[in-house]
């Protein structure tokens, strides 16, 4: 049994482990504006907006796909569709000014369309700001215009903050509907017997329940997991979703037992929840972001579970690989911690055991003391810019220190069974200068350090030839830095050897 509020209204219904939110709006409720264009979450279409009672008691409100969203994880929370916009004539500023510019053509990307642009216009609205075109894109990104109208959906979004307009009567009583929503339920501990999706608030409710039911799918985003639903028709006997659990929820400042200080980042920590920390430390792991999915999957999607999907091509792995970032593991026996690069195993297995989970990720900071500070570069090839699985992803970590590499760590995406570092490229860069001659060892090193396969994405030799060939752009990135640091005047004609639009 879920408890929900819609457009609004309160809702109770009951529904099967497996049934996403989409399919309970469609076919439940039978609120039809949701459309569902590709059902793997890439095209935007389904589109809606799921408010959150924050910690200090603001319903705030993101956009998310809910074609790959299980419907169960609106327990507590509060739906909005297209339906909960407009009332008869009178519309939403978002839904006049997409009319007034002429944004819509077919309509079947409409609805979609604007609940991304509602979920804006309530960021602007709470926290106004300019509308850069990186905030546009940023906001939009995940929906697409098979009629090429973006253009003027993207007039619409400018003009929609002047745009007069009706605003939902449930829009005028946030606060009254965010006491409602605080109210704590989904503890489903006391009668486990007659659910088959679970909902722990704790993480000794999360390790009771993985021990009890070890074969049990764990969900945090749904966003590859749900894939297997729509695009398999798996029907999940049991699931144990970890969103609600508070200790999985949080960054912590910390360190690693080795000294190292940094963060611990609680594995159903969202994708939009940890960027603002990379923006301050990791600039370019930030930007990875935005090209690993849309802001619907970014909302959604945690940095555990890329991690625990243990896929050879998630995006994230191999720049923890590059920062020797560390897992803290729990089950029955309490916790324990291990290196990233021990984690992955062979393809789909891992180190953790049927009755534990992955509580959190350790990012180490930058700087150590004593030492330079640490440098990290990614580069992810795949065949669109946005929202696409990538082919081969590099992820590289240095530090400069008297002129010489030192604590090099070079991991790959797509060039294994597992996400992996390079040794033998790393011995061949360990201690050298970043001259031609060292890296053309590293390139060299590198063909024994991989035997990567073929399939749809690329060839075997295309992974190998781009690989040494991401290489080859790291020599020229530290030269092109160096050259910098040793010459401020040429810094406009030293700028990174790359096309920013689909490499950062």
């Amino acid at each position: 049994m879920i408890e929900f509020h819609l457009n609004g209204r309160p809702q109770r219904v009951q529904a099967d482990a497996h049934l996403s939110v989409l399919e309970l709006l469609r076919e439940q409720l039978l609120l039809t504006g949701t459309k569902e264009g590709c059902a793997s979450g890439d095209c935007g279409a389904c589109t809606v907006a799921i408010g959150e009672v924050t910690a200090d008691g603001e319903l705030r409100y993101h956009s998310a796909n809910a074609c790959i969203m299980p419907a169960h994880q609106l327990q507590g929370r509060h739906l909005v569709t297209v339906e909960g916009l407009a009332d008869g004539e009178q519309l939403h500023p978002c839904q006049a000014a997409m009319v007034e510019c002429h944004g819509s053509q077919c309509g079947f990307c409409t609805p979609g369309i604007v609940m991304s642009l509602f979920t804006l216009h309530e960021e602007q609205r709470l926290r106004p700001s300019p509308l850069t075109p990186e905030r546009l894109e940023a906001a939009l990104g995940g929906n697409l215009c098979r009629c090429t109208g973006y253009r003027p959906i993207r007039d619409a979004a400018l003009a929609m903050n002047e745009m007069p307009g009706h605003q939902p009567r449930w829009l005028d009583n946030s606060s009254e509907l965010a006491e409602q929503l605080a109210v704590n339920v989904g503890e489903d501990l006391k009668n486990e017997d007659d659910t088959t999706f679970h909902q722990p608030h704790t993480l000794d409710q999360l390790v009771t329940l993985r021990s009890r039911y070890p074969d049990a799918r764990l969900v945090a985003g749904g966003t590859d997991l749900w894939l297997e639903q729509t695009q398999h028709l798996a029907d999940f006997a049991r699931v144990i979703d970890v969103t609600r659990v508070d200790e999985l929820c949080h960054i912590q400042p910390g360190d690693d037992g080795e000294g190292r200080q940094g963060w611990w980042v609680g594995a159903a920590v969202t994708y939009a929840n940890l960027e603002p920390l990379l923006e301050r430390e990791y600039p370019t792991f930030a930007h990875l972001l935005h090209r690993l999915g849309s802001a619907q999957v970014r909302n959604r999607g945690t940095l555990g579970g890329n991690v625990a999907n243990a896929s050879p091509i998630g995006d994230t792995p191999p720049v923890l690989l590059a920062l020797d970032a560390r897992l803290r593991l729990t089950g029955p026996s309490g916790s324990r911690e291990i290196a990233a690069a021990d984690f992955f195993h062979a393809y789909k297995q891992t180190e953790l055991a049927a009755d534990e989970c992955l509580e959190a990720i350790f990012i180490p900071a930058r700087q150590f003391e004593g030492k330079a500070e640490r440098q990290l570069k990614v580069w992810k090839l795949s065949k669109r810019r946005e929202d696409d699985i990538s082919a081969v992803l590099g992820a590289f970590s240095w530090r400069l220190d008297d002129g010489c590499l030192r604590d090099v760590r070079l991991a790959f995406g797509g060039m294994a069974g597992i996400p992996a570092r390079a040794a033998g490229a790393e011995a061949a860069l360990e201690g050298h200068a970043p001259n031609a001659e060292a890296f053309a060892a590293a390139r060299k090193a590198l063909a024994g350090d991989f035997s990567p396969m073929s399939d749809v994405r690329g060839s075997a030799e295309y992974r190998s030839h781009s690989a040494a060939a991401l290489l080859e752009r790291l020599r020229l990135l530290i030269a092109s830095q160096s050259a910098t640091t040793s010459h401020p005047a040429s810094a406009t004609t030293s700028e990174e050897v790359m096309l920013h639009a689909y490499a950062h």
